[in-house]
């Protein structure tokens, strides 16, 4: 809220150059807001008195955006990278999918292998968890087990994110 939105009796006024002016009416403070020509800002409208303080308006949403774009630019999201296997995947290929999830777990991504069960191989299950707990058994030196492995229709998956 700015200048005549400010609808409070009385407020604790903060001057330009950050010093404490005290409670004073609203009225008093949009005079000195109105003789430095700048504007009267109310920046903290849960404290009682609330707190305005007298700042150029342009330049306070300025700072304010230039704040929130570099809060954006330090954080990092974390993706979730996906690996298909097949209950009868061969030692060779394991390896290459290893090698894949390895390197998405070293960019600090999540890892979620994902083991496909089609046709008859439904009826084996539980014959082919374990190529689930091999997987993150290798990756165990630098991933840990986020969520563990898990029957979700045709498909049973599990999780792994980077060691802290």
């Amino acid at each position: 809220m700015i200048n005549e939105q400010i609808k409070d009796k009385e407020v604790r006024l903060i001057g330009q150059d950050g010093e404490q002016l005290g409670i004073m009416p609203v009225r008093e403070a949009m005079k000195l807001a109105l003789d430095a020509e700048l504007d009267l800002v109310k920046i903290a409208p849960g404290a009682k008195p609330p707190v305005c303080k007298i700042i150029d308006y342009g330049k306070y949403r300025y700072e304010l955006v230039r704040k929130e774009k570099e809060a954006k630019k330090k954080q990092k999201t974390v993706e979730i990278k996906e690996i298909r296997l097949s209950p009868n995947i061969e030692s060779n290929d394991l390896n290459t999918k290893i090698n894949a999830a390895k390197k998405f777990i070293l960019k600090g991504n999540k890892v979620k292998i994902t083991l496909r069960f089609r046709g008859r191989e439904m009826a084996h299950i539980q014959n082919s968890k374990h190529i689930l707990d091999d997987f993150a058994q290798e990756l165990a030196e630098i991933a840990t087990v986020e969520k563990a492995p898990k029957l979700e229709g045709r498909s049973m998956s599990i999780v792994l994110t980077e060691k802290k």
